[in-house]
Order: C-alpha cells, then structure tokens, then sequence
C-alpha cells in the first residue's frame, strides 16, 4: 500500500513539474491579453446603457402623468351684458384657481418607437464592434514583443553552446599550457572571447527582461510565468475574404444609418394619442358657476405635419452620404491590407529562400569550425584563427534563426491582417 502512495506521489509530482515546463505560445498571451485589456470592460458598459435606452424607448407606450396648478388674476371676465327681471346671473371672479392632473396615452405613434429600438439596437453593435477593433489591435504588439523575446531567447541558448564549447577548449589549452605545448597568449584569447560572450550574454538578457516586462504587463502575468516561450509552426493559406473585425463594423455602420434613415422617415407619420384631464379649480368647465368645483375631460387626438418643407429628404440625403463615406473608408481599408498582404507574402518568400541558403552555410561553417579545432590541436593554426571561424559559425546559427523568428513573425502578420 505504502509502494502504491508512494508511485502515485511521484506520478503528481511529475504530472506538475511537466505542466510547469509547458511553454508558454503566442495563443496563450493573446488570449491573456484580452481577457485583462481594460477595454473589455467596455463591452458591458455599452449593454448596460442599450438596456437602459431601450427600457426609456418602451416608456414611451405607458401613460403620461403630469400635475400642475396655477392661480391667476386677469382684468376681464365673461359677463352677459343683458339684465333679467327675476334671473340673477352670476359673474365668474376675476381671480382664478385650479389644480389638474394630464394624462396622455399613446395609441399610434407611427412606428417611430420600434424605429428608435432599430436604431439603438444597431448602435449598440457598432460600439460593442468599435470594442473588438481596438482589442485586436493588441494582437499585433503582443506579436511583436512575444517574437522579439523569442529571438532573444534563442540567441541566448546559441551563446550558452558557444560558452560551453569555449569552456571546453579552455579546459584542454590549460592542459596543454601546463604541459607547455603552448603560450599563455593562446590561452588569453580564448579567455577574452569567454568575457566577450559573458557580456553579449548579459546585454541580450537584460534586452528580454525588458520586453518579458512589457509583455506582462499585456498579458497580465508575472515575468516568471514567461520566461519559456514556443512557437507554433504556422501554415499560411490564402483567403479569399477579409475577416477582420473592422470589415464588420463598416457593416454595423451602414445598418446603423440604414436605422437612422427609417427613424427620420417614421417621424413625419401621423400620431394618434388619447388625452384626459381631471382638477379642482374656480371656476370649473362650468363658466358660469363662480364656485369651487372639480371637473374632468377626455377625448382622443391626432398630430401630423405633412409639410416639413423637404427637412426629411434632406435628412436622408445627409444619411446617404455617410452610407458613401463608410463604404470609402471600407474601399480605403481593404486597399491598405491587400497592398500590407503582398508585401508580408513577398517577405515570407524571401525568408524562406534565406532559410535554405542559411542552412547550407551553417553547415559550411561547422565542417569549417571542426577542421579550425582539429589544426588548432595539431598547432598548425593560431588561436585567433580557431576563434574566427567559431565565430562565423556562431553568426550563421545566428542568422539561421532570426531569419525562423522572421519568417513566423511574417506568417503571423499575414494572418492578421487577414484576420484569421
């Protein structure tokens, strides 16, 4: 029992310790990006304010209330200017009083409510789409700052090889010194080159500490949670459509002023509305009782104003135009991201060219590096002449890979402008 505890601690144990070495990919912190951008925060602010403009809108079919009371005094009253013999006509008070309740019920108001639902309906696509255009414009720096620690990554692994093969040659030339095969001199240049590469260690280190900073401060996490980085290999397929989120909220955009244009066209409608009044007051609707008394009325009522003097035609012909200048800008958008697509399609090929020739070199250079060491030993060539030719196999490696880093930098700035 105790053996199977035991088996199924170190089991956890290492279930843990390989999660911990999962390398963090370019997916992760894009998604982390997003999840911590304060302009996702947004997207609820824009639902809550449509939810409250929308409930304002449906207000509009309940009764409204208002109360008022006035007293005045004016200096004339109707009178019956004829005298009865035995008819005692009263006279209404020159000072006046009364207190009322309106009440106003719409019965039709010309379909401008659901239009000022349409409208705000479609407003609030356009926001929560303004929304996604600016989070996916945080794509693009996490790219840059995850593939430039990334090659900095990997050229740090390339100087540790380097350091260990200087470590190694210096182990060998102290023995050899010792047993005086060589000079001092020989074993000083190697040690130099080990200083040398100490220093491109520390200057490439302290470069991706601070692009690790700057993309954990995007992705909300801490350094340390960084600092294995991998890269998925992408496949690049041409599209035939660009699925940016600004292609849709060109579109929110029209549908937007499409709404606007049937609210403007839905306004000129006739409105049917039933009324009342009820109050307290001297006199009443009763002008010829000059006592306190309460009253009431209702009644039924239209509004329409057939002549608006061309304001609607206008309107709409304004709406037009802005409909014209969305799809210019959409014209404008799409021209700038094919010319941007050639272009990143054009670098990929050359990368993928460069690649080929750097992996030909590098392989020139190691058989070169190889032969330098074994007439290194054998005392045929300087030291300086070994350390040149490392050196060159060094660069090549070093080429080799930033031109990888690249090429997948390319390919993701390719499906980014495409949106996929």
């Amino acid at each position: 029992m105790k053996i199977r505890i035991r088996l199924l601690v170190m089991f956890l144990l290492s279930a843990q310790w390989l999660f911990a070495q999962q390398a963090v990919t370019l997916s992760d912190c894009q998604q982390w990006a997003r999840e911590v951008h304060p302009l996702l925060n947004q997207k609820d602010l824009y639902k809550q304010m449509a939810e409250l403009k929308t409930e304002n809108i449906r207000t509009a079919w309940l009764p409204q209330v208002g109360v008022n009371a006035q007293a005045s005094y004016q200096s004339d009253v109707t009178h019956v200017g004829i005298s009865l013999s035995g008819v005692n006509i009263p006279t209404v008070s020159k000072d006046q009083y009364k207190a009322y309740l309106d009440v106003k019920q719409n019965i039709w108001d010309g379909g401008v409510s659901k239009a000022r639902s349409q409208v705000e309906r479609a407003q609030e696509s356009a926001n929560q789409q303004g929304v996604e255009v600016d989070l996916y414009k945080v794509k693009e720096q996490v790219n840059n700052l995850f593939f430039a620690s990334f090659l900095l990554q990997q050229n740090l692994e390339l100087l540790a090889k380097k350091q260990e093969t200087l470590e190694a040659r210096k182990m060998q030339m102290e023995g050899a010194l010792s047993n005086g095969a060589i000079l001092q001199s020989d074993l000083d240049q190697v040690l130099a080159e080990l200083v040398k590469v100490k220093q491109q260690q520390l200057e490439l280190q302290s470069n991706r500490e601070t692009t690790l900073a700057a993309l954990a401060i995007l992705t909300g996490k801490e350094t340390e949670d960084l600092k294995e980085l991998g890269i998925e290999l992408t496949e690049v397929s041409p599209a035939i459509e660009i699925q940016r989120p600004e292609m849709e909220l060109f579109s929110q955009q029209t549908d937007l002023l499409e709404a606007s244009a049937g609210l403007t066209q839905k306004a000129r409608n006739p409105k049917v509305f039933g009324f009342g009044q009820a109050g307290y007051g001297r006199p009443a609707l009763n002008m010829l009782n000059n006592d306190f008394d309460t009253y009431y009325l209702i009644g039924i009522g239209m509004s329409w104003t057939p002549f608006d003097w061309k304001q609607t035609k206008r309107s709409k012909e304004v709406i037009q135009l802005q409909q014209e200048m969305v799809q210019t800008q959409q014209d404008q958008f799409e021209r700038n991201i094919n010319i941007a697509l050639d272009g990143e399609s054009r670098k990929m090929k050359q990368l993928q060219q460069l690649l080929e020739s750097d992996q030909e070199l590098i392989g020139l250079q190691e058989r070169i590096s190889k032969s330098s060491a074994s007439k290194l030993e054998n005392g045929t060539i300087t030291t300086a002449d070994y350390l040149q030719d490392l050196n060159a196999e060094m660069a090549a490696q070093i080429t080799f890979e930033t031109h990888k880093v690249q090429l997948e930098l390319a390919k993701t700035a390719y499906q980014n402008l495409l949106g996929q």
